[in-house]
């Protein structure tokens, strides 16, 4: 533990002192504790067997919808060999409060994006939108939900219809049926077509196994970047609406990268982050 720099773990109470005099920071956590957490799923991509094409989009396993519709829950992570860094990736890009359950195997890596994370600028911003959901606490919408989160369509989870967006997703309703929600695809198509390209804050390009969460407020905005692929990607391309001055990134095993090929036109900024592994990060100064 000492020498993968990882600097807390939890324990069972009854040995929680022991670690403490071995040098580890160790916090107490009772099996009865850990047993009421939300298990989420280990992140990553997985080929489905009845899709051979190689045109065929991967399927992405990712828990960010789960955590934005309940900001204040409490999570765990049971991950097998190599999950690790990126689930901790993702806890820290959502704010979840989150315990890691890693294979042994995963020390290394896991001290490696800890380490990343805690050298990061201090960035707590709120989520940036396009439209809002209804949340009626179905497990239906709930896969609409992690269809739109893996779409990169921004949205706010709501208790009933805002005013502040032209788009409120509402089951139930003549325009968004019930039934639509049994082809949670289809009904994330027409969620996407009455919100349009031209008005959506964020849209990557380049791959298909990065999911973005935008956030800021008036002064600063910050892109987390999640690679769910398990390989680097090269050259993503990132546009967002608006007029945004430079910027600057940190990517996980590479520290601080310069964006490329910045261009401002028709209403938005476009940049490539040359290269991403697992996480990155991409603050800016807030659009003119």
């Amino acid at each position: 533990m000492r020498a993968s720099g990882i600097e807390r773990v939890c324990v069972p109470p009854d040995r929680a002192e022991a670690w403490r005099k071995a040098g580890v920071a160790a916090a107490p956590l009772a099996e009865t504790e850990l047993a009421l957490r939300e298990t989420l799923a280990a992140p990553g991509i997985k080929a489905r067997a009845d899709r051979a094409s190689a045109t065929r989009s991967p399927w992405v396993f990712a828990n960010g919808w789960r955590v934005r519709r309940d900001p204040g829950g409490r999570y765990l992570y049971d991950l097998s060999a190599g999950k690790a860094a990126l689930a901790a990736a993702e806890a820290y890009a959502y704010g979840a409060d989150a315990v890691l359950e890693i294979d042994p195997t995963d020390l290394a890596s896991l001290g490696q994006m800890m380490a990343f994370l805690s050298a990061l600028p201090a960035r707590d911003l709120p989520d940036t939108a396009d439209f809002a959901v209804v949340d009626d606490g179905s497990a239906t919408l709930g896969e609409v939900m992690n269809l739109l989160v893996r779409r990169n369509l921004l949205f706010r989870v709501v208790k009933g219809p805002s005013a502040e967006f032209r788009v409120n997703v509402r089951l139930g309703t003549s325009e968004y049926p019930q039934e639509a929600a049994a082809d949670p695809s289809a009904l994330a198509l027409k969620i996407r077509r009455a919100l349009t390209d031209e008005q959506r804050t964020l849209r990557l390009f380049g791959s298909e196994v990065v999911i973005g969460r935008l956030t800021g407020d008036a002064g600063r905005v910050r892109l987390h970047l999640l690679n769910y692929g398990g390989r680097e990607v090269e050259g993503l391309r990132v546009r967002l609406r608006g007029t945004y001055p430079e910027g600057e990134a940190w990517v996980a095993g590479m520290g601080r990268v310069a964006l490329q090929d910045r261009a401002v036109g028709e209403g938005a900024t476009e940049f490539t982050v040359p290269r991403l592994g697992p996480y990155g990060v991409v603050d800016l100064p807030a659009a003119r």
